[in-house]
C-alpha cells in the first residue's frame, strides 16, 4: 500500500491541473469533501490552489449513510450534497468547484444548480477521481488531448450508428438518434464546464431503445465496479437497451448476476441492466494494467476507462433514457472495433486518429 501525504511532486502535478483550468489570482474557489474523501487530495487541491493565488473555501460533508442493498461504486452521482441547499448557494457561488467528493458530482442531482451560478458567477466544476495521488501524477492533463477529444465528440454527434464487434464475439448496434454526446480531456477552462481527472474519453448517452446485440466480455476486460479484471468470458445478450442475458459458467458471470439482481429486488425495476453509456478511450498515458499495481482502496478505476483504445460500455442511469437507477456497470474492453456510420475510429483496440480527423 502506497503512503498517503503531501509530496512536492503531487503538489506540482495539481497546480499544473488547475493551471490547465485557467485557475487565477482572485478566483474564489470551492473545494467540496466529504468525510469519506481521499484527505490527501483535498490537502493537495486546498495547497495547489492557494498557491496560485486563489480564494479558497472548503465545504466538507458527512457521507451519508448506506441505503443500497449492496455496495455502490463509481457511479458518479455523490448525494453527499443531500439537497442541502445552503452547499448549493455556496458553490454556486464560485469561479471553480474542484470535487473531491467520493463518487463525484457527474450526476448529482444538484449539479445543474451549481453550474447555473449566481451573482455574476458561473462555475466550471473539476474533478479530482477518488485516486492515489500516483495515479493522478501519472495521467496529468495535457493540451494535447483536448483536440483529439473535440475531434471525437464532433464524429459521434454526427453519426447516426455506432457499430462495435470484436474477435470475441461481439457485435452490438447502437442508434445514436437523439444521443447527448460528451468528452473529456481532463481539465475545465471555461464556465459552465464539467471535467474530470484523469481524462480522456468521449461517449454518448443513447436513447431510449436504441442498444441491440451481443457484447462479450473477454478474459482481460474489466469490471470497473469490482475493480477486477476478467478470468472467464461473458457474454451479454442486449435487446432494446437491456441486459436480457448474462452467459458464462465461472465466477465473473456470477458475481455480475448477483449485483445486477441485487438491484433489480430492491428497487423493483430492471433499469439497473439497461445502457447508461458508450464510447472509447483516447488517452495514451492511461494504462489497461493499472489495476495490477494498486490495492483498491488506493484506486476508484477512471484511468481504466480512458485508456487508448478501449470501448467502455455502461449499464445505469440514463438521463437521456429516462432511467434511474444506482446499480452500476463500467466495463473497459480491449480489442474491439468501433465504427460511426461504417467509417472505423477504433480498430482492434487502437485509435485511428487519422480517422478522428
Amino acid at each position: 500500500m502506497l503512503i498517503e501525504r503531501i509530496e512536492h511532486k503531487w503538489l506540482l502535478a495539481f497546480e499544473k491541473a488547475l493551471a490547465l483550468c485557467q485557475l487565477a489570482p482572485g478566483q474564489r474557489v470551492g473545494l467540496l469533501s466529504e468525510t469519506q474523501s481521499r484527505r490527501v487530495n483535498v490537502e493537495l487541491a486546498r495547497l495547489a490552489a492557494e498557491r496560485l493565488g486563489a480564494q479558497v473555501f472548503e465545504v466538507t460533508l458527512t457521507t451519508p449513510a448506506l441505503t443500497a442493498p449492496a455496495p455502490v461504486r463509481s457511479t458518479g452521482a455523490s448525494d453527499a450534497i443531500a439537497g442541502n441547499p445552503a452547499v448549493v448557494a455556496a458553490l454556486a457561488r464560485c469561479d471553480l468547484v474542484i470535487d473531491c467528493t467520493v463518487e463525484g458530482l457527474l450526476h448529482a442531482p444538484e449539479l445543474p444548480q451549481i453550474l447555473a451560478g449566481a451573482d455574476g458567477l458561473r462555475p466550471r466544476l473539476y474533478m479530482v477521481s477518488n485516486e492515489h495521488p500516483e495515479i493522478l501524477e501519472r495521467t496529468l492533463p495535457t493540451p494535447a488531448l483536448e483536440p483529439l477529444v473535440r475531434a471525437a465528440m464532433k464524429r459521434l454527434r454526427g453519426a447516426a450508428q455506432m457499430h462495435v464487434t470484436s474477435a470475441a464475439g461481439t457485435d452490438l448496434t447502437v442508434s445514436l438518434a437523439g444521443a447527448t454526446v460528451g468528452g473529456v480531456w481532463g481539465y475545465a477552462n471555461k464556465p459552465g464546464m464539467v471535467s474530470h481527472w484523469p481524462g480522456g474519453l468521449a461517449l454518448a448517452f443513447p436513447a431510449a431503445g436504441t442498444v441491440n446485440g451481443t457484447l462479450v466480455l473477454a478474459p482481460g476486460d474489466v469490471n470497473l465496479t469490482f475493480k477486477s479484471y476478467l478470468r472467464e468470458a461473458v457474454t451479454l445478450q442486449i435487446e432494446n437497451d437491456s441486459i436480457v442475458a448474462v452467459q458464462g459458467q465461472g465466477v465473473d458471470a456470477e458475481l455480475m448476476r448477483s449485483y445486477w439482481q441485487a438491484w433489480e429486488d430492491a428497487e423493483g425495476h430492471r433499469a439497473c441492466y439497461a445502457v447508461s453509456h458508450v464510447g472509447f478511450g483516447l488517452n495514451a498515458a492511461a494504462r489497461w494494467d493499472a489495476l495490477n499495481f494498486y490495492d483498491k482502496r488506493d484506486c476508484n478505476g477512471t484511468e481504466l476507462r480512458a485508456f487508448a483504445g478501449n470501448f467502455l460500455y455502461s449499464t445505469g442511469a440514463n438521463e437521456v433514457a429516462g432511467r434511474h437507477t444506482l446499480g452500476h456497470f463500467d466495463l473497459p474492453m480491449r480489442g474491439c472495433t468501433v465504427a460511426l456510420d461504417g467509417a472505423v475510429v477504433v480498430d482492434a483496440g487502437q485509435v485511428r486518429a487519422e480517422a478522428l480527423a
